[in-house]
């Protein structure tokens, strides 16, 4: 996969419209055609200390999730990237689509806390590499850097 493209187009959305709705929703759009084999691909945002279902591609989701619960709520609660490659085996993990096997979830900022998550779902077992975790971090980093809510 080319991330640095993949950056590229984003920082374009960005110039084009920096607001979250337009923004998250082309973005969740553009990794979801990009990135092969999902079933999911969009964002959760912060809302009165819980995480609430922001734009996506893909089957139906879960609407809220609690901090600490899930691998969302747990990137979110921890500021740390979640690379699952078994999402059965994740203590606490919620089944928004049973379809799904692996998962990798980033925090997003914004003054300096976190605003919400990046959440991308896949049917294979391990679908997610080391190199896909960096790319869609520096991808999270280049809509950190545009975003406006």
């Amino acid at each position: 996969m080319n991330y640095d493209l993949l950056c590229r187009q984003v920082k374009e959305l960005i110039a084009e419209e920096p607001w979250y709705v337009p923004l998250l929703s082309n973005a969740s759009a553009l990794i979801y055609d990009a990135l092969p084999d999902l079933n999911w691909a969009g964002f959760y945002l912060m809302r009165e200390g819980a995480l609430v279902l922001g734009p996506f591609q893909g089957k139906l989701a879960c609407i809220h999730i609690p901090l600490g619960k899930g691998v969302c709520g747990t990137a979110a609660q921890l500021d740390q990237t979640q690379r699952v490659e078994d999402v059965h085996a994740f203590p606490g993990h919620i089944a928004c689509d049973s379809a799904s096997n692996s998962e990798i979830v980033i925090p997003l900022h914004a003054a300096g806390r976190v605003i919400g998550v990046l959440d991308i779902d896949s049917p294979l077992l391990a679908r997610f590499t080391e190199a896909d975790q960096q790319g869609l971090e520096r991808l999270a980093q280049a809509l950190e850097a545009g975003l406006r809510l």
